[in-house]
């Protein structure tokens, strides 16, 4: 009987350490499946974001003689959505909304329903004494070739000349009253078929900064209000030391 006892007590010690560890490894099974679980959710998301952000709080950006606050989901790169001094600022933009990454705006960030209608701009110290529109007079006009070609809301293109570096190149020109003539590049052919923003113009900004702005060459039509568009909201993120 007292062997019986002590059969007994070995046995509930046994099963006890048994059923211990049958616990803890289930608890240990529970917090992995909760860990890979919110892993999942995290990198998931990470995955749908490819790169975006859609926090619009802004971030102050200092180039020169300039301070630009931007929302972060316009700037461009990750590493640049901080506030600090830098030597450029890269951002896009929606057309025609002019607004940054969003949700609702994911379609057209993505290029998923089709049309290009993304605007991307970059903010940087000048480097030449004319933008663009200063260049055509006196460079643009004598790499070209003439005449031109009507295009879209009285705008005239030219090609370049072989040797003016431009291959594969056209401008696009369109006199303004009262104001400098509107000058962009525009690549052609396959290349532009295969680029979101094929086409390219610059302006002065703020103090110091010069504003290059590509966009999709189909906004060509719309150079007008584009133009308008993109230095108003250049100019309402600028704010000079």
């Amino acid at each position: 009987m007292k062997q019986e006892t002590a059969d007994n007590s070995g046995f509930d010690v046994v099963d006890s350490a048994l059923m211990m560890k049958v616990f803890y490894g289930f608890a240990v099974l529970a917090i992995l499946s909760v860990a890979i679980s919110l892993g999942g959710r995290w990198f998931g998301q990470t995955i749908a974001m490819a790169g975006y952000t859609d926090e619009v709080a802004p971030r102050e950006i200092v180039i020169g003689n300039d301070v630009i606050s931007a929302p972060a989901n316009m700037i461009r790169f990750e590493k640049a959505r901080r506030d600090g001094i830098a030597g450029r600022l890269d951002l896009y933009l929606r057309w025609p909304e002019m607004d940054g990454y969003s949700e609702a705006a994911r379609p057209a960030f993505n290029n998923l329903d089709g049309h290009k209608r993304i605007v991307f701009l970059s903010l940087e110290p000048r480097m030449m004494t004319r933008d663009m529109s200063g260049r055509l007079a006196p460079i643009y006009s004598e790499l070209t070739v003439k005449p031109g070609v009507p295009g879209p809301e009285g705008m005239t293109l030219f090609g370049f000349t072989e040797n003016s570096g431009y291959l594969n190149e056209v401008l696009a020109v369109a006199a303004r009253n009262g104001e400098p003539p509107f000058v962009a590049r525009c690549l052609s052919g396959t290349e532009a078929e295969e680029s979101l923003a094929p086409c390219e113009r610059d302006v002065f900004v703020g103090k110091d900064l010069s504003l290059t702005y590509r966009f999709p060459r189909e906004l060509l039509g719309e150079w007008r209000a584009l133009d308008r568009a993109v230095i108003a909201k250049a100019n309402a993120m600028l704010h000079v030391k």
